[in-house]
Formats: structure tokens, sequence, C-alpha cells
């Protein structure tokens, strides 16, 4: 492992519950309202739907929600933020779904992925069945606003997932093409959780602004830190594969920039993707390379400089406990280890 790796680790476990600790109670609600919203009177939904919640996760999103409603004002706690947190949740939760089949992944947090155990017909099927559900949730809000800005962002998304499944396989995506992507598959969910979380609390369209742009920061940064945890960490801290975006073709931006400062190191990393393995160029060699050409060092403060940027917004809202929370959680996503 690289020295950018093993410098300020922190378990995912210690951190997360000391950081949204302050919505514990309300992330609880969040585990009971997925619980409710993933039954079926159908047994093999229900026993799927068991399946994907039990499989756990950060949270962060329904928890961005609920910290951006309380940061301007609102219940957290009210049943339409939980049933609305829920939804943001489920709605990852699918994308997830489709990413390991489309992805063939045989692994989701130290678990096997439902395609993994249960073949990808009926994943495929359990991915649609949650996007329907999340959003039969959404529509006992009866808002317009919200139900626009969860077909956007659900279309987004989509339309992510298109653009890089055309760029699997090829080693000329530029910077531009990938931070469109990492913008549509993550940092506008990041972003739709907080500014719905400020709707729900009916806050002034200047807080909502705050928000929606520090969703986009932290989502921009918090995908920064997963590209380079995938090239840097084992598979006992990921929870998934580790090295497995460039096995399955996705060159992320340690790699684009190493391709563009190390013209020579091309046919190895083709032959990574051809292969499907790392034989042709070893990982502890490609991590020594991005080490010595400061790749992870300079992605590591472009995600700095994302978090700061957040941070630096946030100082627009009152000043308040969970204002703080979401401060911290800046840096447990910057310093997260899984």
């Amino acid at each position: 492992m690289s020295s950018f790796a093993v410098k300020n680790l922190r378990t995912i476990g210690s951190a997360g519950n000391k950081v949204l600790g302050i919505v514990s109670r309300e992330l609880d609600l969040v585990e009971d309202e997925f619980r409710r919203q993933a039954s079926s009177n159908i047994e093999v939904i229900n026993y799927l739907g068991e399946y994907l919640r039990s499989s756990g996760g950060k949270r962060i999103r329904p928890a961005l929600l609920i910290l951006g409603n309380y940061s301007v004002g609102g219940d957290g706690a009210r049943d339409n933020v939980i049933r609305l947190a829920t939804v943001m949740e489920m709605l990852h939760t699918a994308t997830l779904v489709h990413d390991d089949i489309i992805d063939n992944a045989d692994t989701r947090r130290n678990r096997p992925s439902i395609n993994a155990r249960f073949g990808n017909q009926a994943a495929v099927l359990m991915g649609d069945w949650l996007y329907m559900a999340a959003f039969e949730t959404a529509l006992a809000e009866r808002s317009l606003e919200i139900l626009d800005i969860l077909t956007t962002l659900t279309r987004r998304m989509t339309e992510g997932e298109i653009i890089q499944m055309t760029m699997v396989g090829r080693l000329d995506i530029t910077e531009e093409t990938y931070f469109d992507i990492l913008s549509r598959k993550t940092a506008y969910l990041f972003s739709a959780c907080c500014e719905i979380g400020a709707i729900l609390a009916d806050a002034p369209p200047e807080q909502r602004a705050t928000l929606r742009e520090y969703g986009m920061n932290l989502g921009i940064a918090f995908q920064l830190s997963d590209d380079l945890l995938d090239v840097t960490s084992e598979m006992e801290n990921l929870g998934k594969a580790a090295g497995s975006d460039l096995l399955e073709g996705k060159l992320t931006l340690p790699l684009i920039r190493l391709l563009d400062e190390v013209p020579k190191v091309r046919p190895q990393v083709e032959q990574v993707v051809l292969d499907g393995t790392y034989q042709a160029l070893p990982r502890k060699r490609l991590n020594k390379m991005l080490d010595e050409n400061n790749i992870l060092r300079d992605i590591k403060h472009l995600a700095d400089e994302h978090a700061s940027a957040a941070r630096k917004g946030l100082e627009a809202l009152p000043d308040s406990e969970y204002r703080s929370t979401l401060e911290r959680v800046l840096d447990f996503v910057i310093e997260r280890s899984s």
C-alpha cells in the first residue's frame, strides 16, 4: 500500500458512528421505514428487500437529508422527513443493484452482491421494484417540486451510467468526461438529499441553494476519495473487490492522470483491462507510480478543495450543532478508509 493510503486511516464503524451519532435516533427510524417500504405480500420480494436492507451501508445520504433539514430549522424526526430520507437510501440501493449487474460484481459491502447470490434476473427486477417503491413513497408528500428533483436526479444517474458504459475499456477518457460521469452518478444524489431536506423545512431559497451546493461539493469529494481508495485499499477495508474499477475497464482520475503523465505505461494498463487481472501491472507497482508522480497527493488535494468549498458555503447557515455535524461529515468523507 502506498504512503498515501496508510496515512490517517479510520475504521468506518467508529468514525461513522461518531460523526452521525447526533441523528442516530432518526437513522433508526429510517431503518424501520426502509424495512416497511421494502416489504411486500410477495414472499420473494420480502426476502430480497431484507437482504439488501440488512447489507448495511454508511447511510450518509439519508443522514444528509435529516441534517440538512435540522440545520435550517426543520424537525428531522418528522414523519415526512424520515420517509424522504428513506426514499433517498432506496434510490441509492437500487442504483447499486443495477451497477453491480452491469459490472458483474460479486461483492458488495463484504457479502455476495444480490446478482451474485440470486442471479441477474432477480436483481434487475428487484432494482426496478425499489425504484418504483421509492417514488410511490415520495408521492405521499404531494410535492411537485420534490418529485421534479427526484425525476431529474434519476434521469441524470441513468445517463451517467450509460455514458460510463460507452467508455468501458477506453483509455482516451478525458477529465471532463470523468467529472461529468461523477456528477451524474454521485454528486447530484448528495445534492438532492441536502436540498430536499431544506425544502421539507420550508427554508428560504438562499439556504436551499447553500445546501444544494454543499451536497455537490461533498459528492465530488466523496467520489474522488472513493477512487483513491479503489487503487490503494485492500478488500477487507473497502468492502468490495479492491482495484476493481480498472479490471472492469473503467478509468478513474488516478489512471487518467497517470496515462497523461507517464505515457509509456499505456500498453501495460491496456493489458490489465484486456486480461481482467493485474498480472501485466501489479497493483503494488501501479500504486508506486501513482505515488512517485504525486498523482495521489494531487487528487487528495483536489478532494480537499471541494471539501473546503462545501465548508465555506455552510457559513451562510445558522450556527448550530447540525451545521457543525455537516462540517464533520466533510472530514469523515476525506479521511475514510472504506
